[in-house]
Protein backbone atom coordinates (compact mmCIF):
# COMPACT_ATOMS: atom_id res chain seq x y z
CA UNK A 1 0.00 0.00 0.00
CA UNK A 2 1.36 3.00 -1.00
CA UNK A 3 0.19 5.85 1.82
CA UNK A 4 -1.45 8.79 1.57
CA UNK A 5 1.41 9.91 4.49
CA UNK A 6 3.96 9.36 6.50
CA UNK A 7 5.24 11.07 9.69
CA UNK A 8 9.32 11.45 9.36
CA UNK A 9 10.44 10.56 12.67
CA UNK A 10 14.12 8.70 13.66
CA UNK A 11 17.04 8.35 15.77
CA UNK A 12 16.70 12.11 16.81
CA UNK A 13 13.15 12.06 18.04
CA UNK A 14 13.25 8.48 19.56
CA UNK A 15 16.74 9.70 21.73
CA UNK A 16 14.92 13.13 22.57
CA UNK A 17 12.40 11.30 23.89
CA UNK A 18 14.59 8.61 25.68
CA UNK A 19 16.20 11.39 27.53
CA UNK A 20 13.14 13.04 28.90
CA UNK A 21 12.06 9.54 30.00
CA UNK A 22 15.04 9.51 32.08
CA UNK A 23 15.10 12.88 33.40
CA UNK A 24 11.83 11.86 35.20
CA UNK A 25 10.03 14.81 34.83
CA UNK A 26 7.68 13.47 31.71
CA UNK A 27 4.27 15.96 31.75
CA UNK A 28 4.31 19.69 31.11
CA UNK A 29 7.96 20.98 32.19
CA UNK A 30 11.25 22.59 30.98
CA UNK A 31 10.98 20.84 27.37
CA UNK A 32 7.72 22.57 26.50
CA UNK A 33 9.26 25.63 27.75
CA UNK A 34 12.04 25.22 25.09
CA UNK A 35 9.60 23.75 22.67
CA UNK A 36 7.17 27.42 22.93
CA UNK A 37 10.41 29.48 22.67
CA UNK A 38 11.63 27.80 19.53
CA UNK A 39 8.34 27.65 17.55
CA UNK A 40 7.59 31.37 18.22
CA UNK A 41 11.15 32.39 17.25
CA UNK A 42 10.69 30.15 13.67
CA UNK A 43 7.40 32.33 13.35
CA UNK A 44 8.71 35.65 14.05
CA UNK A 45 5.64 35.34 16.91
CA UNK A 46 6.53 37.12 20.22
CA UNK A 47 4.85 34.21 21.98
CA UNK A 48 3.86 30.48 22.20
CA UNK A 49 1.80 28.29 23.73
CA UNK A 50 2.21 24.57 23.50
CA UNK A 51 -1.42 22.10 24.07
CA UNK A 52 -2.39 19.05 23.68
CA UNK A 53 -3.97 19.53 20.64
CA UNK A 54 -4.90 22.33 18.17
CA UNK A 55 -8.54 22.02 18.96
CA UNK A 56 -8.02 22.49 22.35
CA UNK A 57 -5.53 25.74 20.71
CA UNK A 58 -8.46 27.11 18.94
CA UNK A 59 -11.16 26.56 21.79
CA UNK A 60 -8.27 28.78 23.62
CA UNK A 61 -8.40 30.77 21.76
CA UNK A 62 -12.10 31.64 21.14
CA UNK A 63 -12.52 31.99 24.90
CA UNK A 64 -9.59 34.84 24.81
CA UNK A 65 -11.46 36.26 21.92
CA UNK A 66 -14.47 36.85 23.94
CA UNK A 67 -16.52 34.46 22.36
CA UNK A 68 -19.53 33.45 24.38
CA UNK A 69 -23.43 32.54 24.34
CA UNK A 70 -24.98 34.34 21.69
CA UNK A 71 -22.22 35.17 19.95
CA UNK A 72 -21.25 34.37 15.77
CA UNK A 73 -18.29 33.39 14.72
CA UNK A 74 -17.91 33.42 10.42
CA UNK A 75 -15.59 30.10 9.41
CA UNK A 76 -15.84 28.11 6.24
CA UNK A 77 -17.52 24.80 6.24
CA UNK A 78 -14.75 23.30 4.07
CA UNK A 79 -12.74 22.10 6.44
CA UNK A 80 -12.23 19.70 9.52
CA UNK A 81 -15.44 19.27 11.83
CA UNK A 82 -12.84 20.83 15.15
CA UNK A 83 -12.81 24.08 13.63
CA UNK A 84 -17.16 24.71 13.95
CA UNK A 85 -17.11 22.33 17.20
CA UNK A 86 -15.00 24.78 19.05
CA UNK A 87 -17.49 27.62 18.43
CA UNK A 88 -20.00 25.57 20.33
CA UNK A 89 -18.01 24.91 22.60
CA UNK A 90 -18.22 28.68 23.78
CA UNK A 91 -22.22 28.60 23.33
CA UNK A 92 -21.65 30.66 20.23
CA UNK A 93 -23.58 30.06 16.41
CA UNK A 94 -20.80 29.03 13.77
CA UNK A 95 -21.77 31.20 10.27
CA UNK A 96 -20.79 29.20 7.46
CA UNK A 97 -18.63 31.51 4.40
CA UNK A 98 -18.32 30.14 0.94
CA UNK A 99 -14.88 29.42 -0.14
CA UNK A 100 -13.15 30.46 -3.04
CA UNK A 101 -12.92 27.36 -5.79
CA UNK A 102 -9.39 27.97 -6.72
CA UNK A 103 -7.46 27.58 -2.97
CA UNK A 104 -10.31 26.07 -1.01
CA UNK A 105 -9.98 28.93 1.62
CA UNK A 106 -12.79 31.37 2.96
CA UNK A 107 -13.80 34.17 0.21
CA UNK A 108 -13.45 37.86 0.95
CA UNK A 109 -16.02 38.02 -0.40
CA UNK A 110 -18.04 36.58 0.93
CA UNK A 111 -17.85 37.72 4.82
CA UNK A 112 -19.54 41.01 4.85
CA UNK A 113 -22.79 39.52 3.49
CA UNK A 114 -22.48 37.25 6.44
CA UNK A 115 -21.94 39.64 9.63
CA UNK A 116 -24.57 40.71 11.87
CA UNK A 117 -24.37 42.48 15.48
CA UNK A 118 -24.06 39.75 16.84
CA UNK A 119 -20.48 38.77 15.08
CA UNK A 120 -17.50 38.42 17.60
CA UNK A 121 -14.82 36.56 15.28
CA UNK A 122 -14.14 35.43 11.91
CA UNK A 123 -12.54 31.96 12.25
CA UNK A 124 -9.84 31.56 8.83
CA UNK A 125 -8.35 28.25 7.74
CA UNK A 126 -5.18 27.58 5.69
CA UNK A 127 -7.05 24.68 4.05
CA UNK A 128 -4.43 21.96 3.27
CA UNK A 129 -1.19 24.18 4.32
CA UNK A 130 -2.56 26.79 1.57
CA UNK A 131 -2.34 30.70 3.18
CA UNK A 132 -5.61 31.78 3.18
CA UNK A 133 -5.92 35.89 2.14
CA UNK A 134 -5.24 37.42 5.39
CA UNK A 135 -4.57 40.97 4.09
CA UNK A 136 -7.98 41.18 3.09
CA UNK A 137 -9.81 39.38 5.72
CA UNK A 138 -8.04 40.98 8.65
CA UNK A 139 -9.02 44.51 6.58
CA UNK A 140 -12.60 43.62 6.97
CA UNK A 141 -12.10 42.80 10.49
CA UNK A 142 -10.46 45.52 11.46
CA UNK A 143 -13.56 47.52 9.57
CA UNK A 144 -15.95 45.89 11.65
CA UNK A 145 -14.08 45.25 15.42
CA UNK A 146 -14.24 41.79 14.98
CA UNK A 147 -11.20 39.27 16.41
CA UNK A 148 -9.35 37.13 13.87
CA UNK A 149 -8.30 33.51 15.49
CA UNK A 150 -5.85 31.64 11.96
CA UNK A 151 -7.00 27.83 12.27
CA UNK A 152 -3.34 26.63 11.09
CA UNK A 153 -3.70 23.48 11.75
CA UNK A 154 -1.85 22.10 8.60
CA UNK A 155 0.45 25.33 7.68
CA UNK A 156 3.69 25.10 9.61
CA UNK A 157 6.22 26.22 7.42
CA UNK A 158 3.98 27.88 5.02
CA UNK A 159 3.72 31.67 4.55
CA UNK A 160 2.32 34.70 3.30
CA UNK A 161 3.36 37.63 1.59
CA UNK A 162 6.97 36.77 2.83
CA UNK A 163 6.12 36.18 6.69
CA UNK A 164 5.56 32.83 8.21
CA UNK A 165 1.97 31.59 9.21
CA UNK A 166 2.20 31.83 12.72
CA UNK A 167 3.59 35.04 13.02
CA UNK A 168 -0.05 36.43 13.52
CA UNK A 169 -1.89 38.14 11.28
CA UNK A 170 -5.01 38.61 13.42
CA UNK A 171 -5.04 37.74 16.97
CA UNK A 172 -3.90 34.07 17.64
CA UNK A 173 -3.11 31.46 15.46
CA UNK A 174 -3.64 27.88 16.21
CA UNK A 175 -1.31 24.60 14.97
CA UNK A 176 -1.53 20.72 14.58
CA UNK A 177 0.79 18.36 15.55
CA UNK A 178 -1.16 15.39 14.61
CA UNK A 179 0.89 12.67 12.62
CA UNK A 180 -0.98 13.50 9.45
CA UNK A 181 0.84 17.17 9.54
CA UNK A 182 4.10 18.43 8.32
CA UNK A 183 5.42 18.01 11.48
CA UNK A 184 4.13 15.75 14.73
CA UNK A 185 4.46 15.19 18.25
CA UNK A 186 1.99 12.42 17.94
CA UNK A 187 -0.50 14.24 19.32
CA UNK A 188 -0.15 18.36 20.28
CA UNK A 189 -1.14 21.52 19.30
CA UNK A 190 0.26 25.12 19.86
CA UNK A 191 -1.12 28.47 20.04
CA UNK A 192 0.87 31.67 18.89
CA UNK A 193 0.21 35.31 19.46
CA UNK A 194 1.96 38.95 19.87
CA UNK A 195 -0.16 39.52 22.96
CA UNK A 196 1.83 38.97 25.92
CA UNK A 197 -1.65 38.98 28.30
CA UNK A 198 -3.53 36.37 26.38
CA UNK A 199 -0.69 34.00 26.56
CA UNK A 200 -0.32 34.28 30.26
CA UNK A 201 -4.17 33.16 30.00
CA UNK A 202 -3.64 30.30 27.92
CA UNK A 203 -0.72 28.94 30.65
CA UNK A 204 -3.46 29.36 32.97
CA UNK A 205 -5.84 27.86 31.58
CA UNK A 206 -4.20 25.04 29.86
CA UNK A 207 -3.27 23.70 33.57
CA UNK A 208 -6.57 24.33 35.06
CA UNK A 209 -6.23 27.93 35.96
CA UNK A 210 -3.01 27.04 38.44
CA UNK A 211 -1.24 30.42 39.02
CA UNK A 212 2.00 28.60 39.76
CA UNK A 213 3.95 26.43 37.25
CA UNK A 214 5.26 23.13 38.54
CA UNK A 215 8.66 24.47 37.42
CA UNK A 216 8.15 26.98 40.07
CA UNK A 217 7.38 24.74 42.40
CA UNK A 218 10.04 22.25 41.81
CA UNK A 219 12.63 24.52 42.13
CA UNK A 220 11.46 26.78 45.17
CA UNK A 221 13.49 26.83 48.38
CA UNK A 222 10.68 27.26 50.61
CA UNK A 223 7.24 25.55 50.58
CA UNK A 224 4.68 27.01 47.59
CA UNK A 225 1.19 26.65 48.38
CA UNK A 226 -0.46 26.86 44.47
CA UNK A 227 -3.80 28.78 43.71
CA UNK A 228 -6.49 28.64 41.23
CA UNK A 229 -7.39 32.05 39.38
CA UNK A 230 -9.50 31.09 36.58
CA UNK A 231 -11.49 27.98 35.85
CA UNK A 232 -9.59 25.94 33.22
CA UNK A 233 -8.34 22.76 31.84
CA UNK A 234 -6.40 19.82 31.16
CA UNK A 235 -5.09 20.90 27.85
CA UNK A 236 -1.37 20.29 28.54
CA UNK A 237 1.42 18.75 26.39
CA UNK A 238 4.06 16.42 27.44
CA UNK A 239 7.84 17.32 27.49
CA UNK A 240 8.10 13.90 25.89
CA UNK A 241 6.14 15.67 22.95
CA UNK A 242 7.75 18.98 23.09
CA UNK A 243 11.16 17.18 23.29
CA UNK A 244 10.04 15.27 19.99
CA UNK A 245 8.76 18.78 18.64
CA UNK A 246 12.07 20.08 18.72
CA UNK A 247 13.45 17.90 16.84
CA UNK A 248 10.95 18.19 14.49
CA UNK A 249 11.35 21.83 14.20
CA UNK A 250 14.64 21.33 13.54
CA UNK A 251 13.07 19.40 10.09
CA UNK A 252 10.51 21.83 9.21
CA UNK A 253 12.25 23.78 6.45
CA UNK A 254 13.58 20.17 4.61
CA UNK A 255 10.55 18.66 4.83
CA UNK A 256 8.68 21.20 3.46
CA UNK A 257 11.22 21.06 1.06
CA UNK A 258 10.62 18.15 -0.27
CA UNK A 259 7.29 18.51 -0.35
CA UNK A 260 7.39 21.27 -2.58
CA UNK A 261 9.71 19.15 -5.09
CA UNK A 262 7.50 15.84 -5.18
CA UNK A 263 4.56 18.54 -5.73
CA UNK A 264 6.31 19.83 -8.48
CA UNK A 265 6.49 16.79 -10.15
CA UNK A 266 3.17 15.90 -9.54
CA UNK A 267 2.11 19.40 -11.10
CA UNK A 268 4.72 18.29 -14.10
CA UNK A 269 2.95 14.89 -14.80
CA UNK A 270 -0.57 15.77 -14.20
CA UNK A 271 -1.28 19.52 -15.62
CA UNK A 272 -2.20 17.90 -18.77
CA UNK A 273 -4.28 15.05 -17.84
CA UNK A 274 -7.90 15.09 -19.20
CA UNK A 275 -10.24 16.44 -16.02
CA UNK A 276 -7.37 16.73 -13.74
CA UNK A 277 -7.27 20.56 -11.73
CA UNK A 278 -3.71 21.29 -10.37
CA UNK A 279 -3.84 22.75 -7.49
CA UNK A 280 -2.72 26.71 -7.87
CA UNK A 281 -0.89 28.66 -5.31
CA UNK A 282 -0.65 32.58 -5.50
CA UNK A 283 2.66 33.77 -6.32
CA UNK A 284 2.30 36.16 -2.52
CA UNK A 285 2.26 32.17 -0.98
CA UNK A 286 4.87 29.81 -0.04
CA UNK A 287 2.48 26.79 0.41
CA UNK A 288 3.88 23.51 2.12
CA UNK A 289 1.62 20.97 0.18
CA UNK A 290 0.78 19.58 3.58
CA UNK A 291 -1.61 17.31 1.10
CA UNK A 292 -1.62 17.67 -2.46
CA UNK A 293 -5.00 17.85 -3.69
CA UNK A 294 -6.60 17.44 -7.24
CA UNK A 295 -9.92 18.31 -8.76
CA UNK A 296 -11.30 16.49 -11.18
CA UNK A 297 -13.24 18.34 -13.66
CA UNK A 298 -16.33 17.42 -16.03
CA UNK A 299 -13.94 16.33 -18.44
CA UNK A 300 -12.80 13.20 -15.81
CA UNK A 301 -13.31 10.00 -17.70
CA UNK A 302 -14.99 8.54 -13.97
CA UNK A 303 -16.33 10.42 -10.80
CA UNK A 304 -13.87 11.02 -7.95
CA UNK A 305 -15.36 8.10 -5.75
CA UNK A 306 -14.92 5.79 -8.62
CA UNK A 307 -11.45 7.26 -9.10
CA UNK A 308 -10.45 6.63 -5.50
CA UNK A 309 -11.94 3.03 -5.35
CA UNK A 310 -9.66 2.51 -8.78
CA UNK A 311 -6.82 3.85 -7.15
CA UNK A 312 -7.61 1.97 -3.69
CA UNK A 313 -7.86 -1.48 -5.98
CA UNK A 314 -4.47 -0.80 -6.66
CA UNK A 315 -2.57 -0.45 -3.20
CA UNK A 316 -2.55 3.45 -3.38
CA UNK A 317 -4.73 5.53 -0.61
CA UNK A 318 -5.92 8.84 -1.21
CA UNK A 319 -9.14 10.83 0.79
CA UNK A 320 -11.71 13.30 -0.52
CA UNK A 321 -10.23 16.49 -0.54
CA UNK A 322 -12.14 18.26 2.43
CA UNK A 323 -15.21 17.47 4.57
CA UNK A 324 -17.85 20.12 4.64
CA UNK A 325 -19.34 20.81 8.12
CA UNK A 326 -22.81 21.55 7.12
CA UNK A 327 -23.71 18.84 5.64
CA UNK A 328 -22.77 16.48 8.41
CA UNK A 329 -25.02 14.70 10.73
CA UNK A 330 -24.18 16.50 13.93
CA UNK A 331 -25.05 19.66 12.16
CA UNK A 332 -28.45 18.94 10.59
CA UNK A 333 -30.36 20.60 13.22
CA UNK A 334 -28.73 24.02 12.51
CA UNK A 335 -27.81 23.87 8.66
CA UNK A 336 -31.18 22.10 7.17
CA UNK A 337 -31.51 23.83 3.86
CA UNK A 338 -28.35 25.41 3.53
CA UNK A 339 -26.72 25.82 0.58
CA UNK A 340 -22.61 26.38 -0.15
CA UNK A 341 -22.23 25.78 -4.15
CA UNK A 342 -18.97 26.57 -4.17
CA UNK A 343 -18.38 24.53 -0.92
CA UNK A 344 -20.01 21.92 -2.04
CA UNK A 345 -18.37 21.45 -5.41
CA UNK A 346 -15.38 21.69 -4.43
CA UNK A 347 -15.29 19.10 -1.79
CA UNK A 348 -17.46 16.94 -3.90
CA UNK A 349 -14.99 16.96 -6.87
CA UNK A 350 -11.58 16.90 -4.91
CA UNK A 351 -9.61 14.33 -4.28
CA UNK A 352 -5.61 14.01 -2.03
CA UNK A 353 -2.74 12.08 -3.09
CA UNK A 354 -0.13 10.39 -1.70
CA UNK A 355 2.45 13.09 -0.60
CA UNK A 356 5.18 12.57 2.22
CA UNK A 357 8.86 13.43 2.05
CA UNK A 358 9.79 9.41 2.28
CA UNK A 359 8.02 8.98 -1.07
CA UNK A 360 10.61 7.38 -3.25
CA UNK A 361 10.55 7.96 -7.28
CA UNK A 362 9.14 4.36 -7.80
CA UNK A 363 5.68 5.35 -5.27
CA UNK A 364 5.34 8.65 -7.20
CA UNK A 365 5.30 7.30 -10.69
CA UNK A 366 3.14 4.18 -9.66
CA UNK A 367 0.44 6.72 -8.32
CA UNK A 368 0.89 9.26 -12.02
CA UNK A 369 0.53 5.66 -13.73
CA UNK A 370 -2.60 4.68 -12.26
CA UNK A 371 -4.18 8.15 -13.07
CA UNK A 372 -3.18 7.86 -16.40
CA UNK A 373 -4.39 4.89 -16.96
CA UNK A 374 -7.79 5.71 -15.44
CA UNK A 375 -8.21 8.72 -16.82
CA UNK A 376 -7.43 7.70 -20.56
CA UNK A 377 -3.98 9.56 -21.11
Amino acid sequence: MINITKPLLGEAEQRAASEVIASGWVTQGPRVAEFERAFAAYCGAKDAVAVSNCTTALHLAMIEAGVGPGDEVILPSMTFIATANVVLYCGARPVFCEVRAEDFNMDPDAIEPLITPRTKALLPVHQVGMPARMDRICAIAKAHGLVVVEDAACAAGASFQGHKIGKPFGKYVCFSFHPRKVITTGEGGMITTDDEHAASQFRLLRHHGMGVPDTARHGASKVIFESYLRVGYNYRMTDIQAAIGLEQLKRLDGIVAERRRRAAMYDEALRRLPGVQVPQAPPDVYFNYQNYVITLTDEARMSRDDLMQYLLDRGIATRRGIMTIHREPAYAHMCAGMKLPVTEHAADHSMQLPLFPQMTDEEQDTVIRALRAALGA
